[in-house]
């Protein structure tokens, strides 16, 4: 780097932070303090850094107002702050610590929040496990990342089975209150504030994992502002308001809004399981002015029908986060038709976190498209040489960001392109700047000489009134090489295989009709909505 960029890149991230201190004074993450409390906050900071410090910061700033609501009812933030602590301290009594490793198996309520802030106000790595883990999967993936105590859910004993971590198994959110020893361990210790430890702890979060056993993803704690800075210069999120989230906690989607919304000193509606209509309940019941969903919980939720939607007084709805996997067009006009003007859709991966977000106003104007970057972020597009792609063209994308991944902890990580990371994505940009999804780097197929993605077909299929969810795939061909196959889930109307592939034939290209059609009642997804193309790849007329 040439001394003009060794002096322009310190000052082009001072103007982000100070941008980004500004758009979280507006939105009450941060406020005027007292010198006392703010001094505290500082402290709190330095000592814990910020996920540590986020339920103290908190208690300091909203003391008795609902921080989380979920089955076992409502715990202030000042209780939250004071359960962390206890925990520390009873870690602390187990011989855990600094470097040591917390696995965390459970559904959305309070008792992985609680870890998970222990743990990095102790200076111990998070592991966030997947709860749709089966036996095999969850000893792996614990033995891999070096657990040594393990927190999990009644309900998930049969994953939590065969990890045997040297410090044991704590289990919680029990059918009989009384028995949950992760409560009974929190209880147990002192609820004074832990000593700051040498280093602030890590999250481990694990990659989607659509194939094979997913990789641990960890991430150090951001150092500046820019992060919440990101999110809430696009999203009208504000302090002391409710925020239901659908998406498990184990994964960045939801992980992210929770953590936005303790920051905020916002309410936090958490449910083990996510139903649709319950999930209006709540929204209703709580005055939610955030929603966080992945697409599939959208889709789920407009399924249920207008008038079932708007009999829910959900006035003060402001902001839907959607996140995790592709957000079909027709799904995000859709849902902004029957709630309003507040959809946002973020495009980022577990790797590059925050990388692109469609507002309202983006998704009214191209609504195939993921956004504009995000302040902060870098998008640029490059060919398979790692050179710039012309403006208007199609390239492999790759993302830059001020909290960067630092590998997998099995060992590899991502391609790196002048300092960018690639994302495992294709798309071009429109004249705007919008960014558009045009496909994985690893489906796109070549069929009759023709370069063709499967996600704009799906795109298409899903306009079709009859259809209510689609996937496509591409398959080998004798004639063209390789053909794609569409798999159709019906609403409430019918269409024939012929008649779908006419479809397509009549809005797209011919040589993107798919050879075969399929109709399936639901497509395979995981938990965080996206769409698992191996399985569909095994499936046989």
């Amino acid at each position: 780097m040439d001394l003009i960029g060794m002096l322009a890149e310190p000052a082009r991230r001072a103007g982000l932070e100070a941008r980004s201190l500004a758009v979280m004074v507006r939105a009450g993450l941060v406020g005027v303090e007292p010198p006392d409390r703010l001094l505290r906050i500082i402290s709190a900071v330095n000592d814990y850094g910020p996920m540590g410090a986020a339920p103290r910061i908190a208690a300091l700033r909203h003391g008795d107002y609902p921080a989380i609501a979920d089955e076992r009812g409502e715990l202030t933030f000042r209780e939250l702050d004071e359960q962390v602590n206890r925990l520390c301290s009873a870690l602390r009594a187990q011989g855990l610590g600094v470097g040591s490793s917390l696995g965390i198996l459970c559904r959305n309520h309070r008792s992985p929040l609680i870890a998970g802030f222990a743990a990095s106000r102790m200076g111990m790595k998070g592991i966030w496990l997947n709860t749709a883990f089966s036996a095999r999967q969850a000893k792996e993936v614990a033995e891999r990342e070096g657990v040594e105590l393990l927190v999990y859910d009644e309900a998930l004993a049969e994953a939590a089975a065969g990890v045997e971590p040297g410090h044991g198994k704590v289990v919680t959110a029990t059918e009989d209150p009384a028995a949950d020893e992760f409560e009974q361990l929190i209880a147990s210790g002192d609820p004074d504030l832990p000593p700051a430890p040498e280093r602030p702890g890590k999250m481990v979060l694990l990659t989607s994992g659509t194939t094979g056993t997913p990789k641990g993803a960890p991430r150090s704690e951001p150092s500046g502002f820019t992060l919440p800075g990101a999110l809430l210069e696009r999203m009208p999120m504000r302090a002391r308001e409710a925020s239901v989230i659908g998406p498990p906690l184990y994964h960045g989607t939801g992980l992210t809004i929770a953590l936005l919304s303790i920051g905020l000193g916002s309410k936090l509606v958490l449910r083990s399981k996510f139903d649709a209509a319950r999930f209006l309940d709540d929204s209703a019941a709580h005055g939610a002015t955030t929603w966080c969903v992945v697409p599939i919980m959208l889709q789920r939720v407009l399924a249920l029908g207008e008038d079932e939607i708007r009999r829910r007084d959900l006035s003060s709805l402001r902001v839907v986060f959607c996140a995790g996997s592709q957000l079909p067009a027709e799904v995000a006009a859709r849902s902004m038709d029957v709630l309003g003007e507040v959809i946002y859709n973020m495009y980022g991966t577990t790797e590059v976190s925050l990388a692109t977000m469609s507002t309202p106003s983006d998704i009214r104007a191209a609504p195939t498209s993921v956004g504009k970057p995000m302040l902060g972020v870098k998008v640029k597009l490059f060919d398979d040489h790692g050179k710039t792609v012309a403006k208007g063209g199609t390239g492999r994308i790759f993302v830059g960001t001020t909290s960067p991944f630092e590998g997998y902890t099995g060992g590899g990580g991502k391609e790196i392109v002048d300092g960018l990371m690639a994302t495992g994505d294709v798309g071009h940009f429109d004249d705007e700047g919008r960014l558009y999804i045009d496909g994985r780097d690893d489906e796109m197929i070549v069929s009759g000489g023709e370069n063709v993605f499967p996600r704009e077909v799906e795109e298409l299929l899903l306009t079709h009134p009859a259809i209510d969810d689609a996937a496509v795939i591409g398959v080998e061909d004798a004639e063209f090489g390789q053909r794609l196959k569409a798999f159709v889930v019906l609403g409430a109307g019918s269409i024939t295989a012929e008649e779908v592939q006419q479809f397509v034939k009549d809005n797209l290209a011919r040589f993107k009709a798919p050879r075969e059609v399929m109709f399936l009642k639901d497509l395979p997804r995981n938990p965080s909505g996206k769409i698992l193309k191996r399985e569909l790849a095994t499936m046989q007329d």
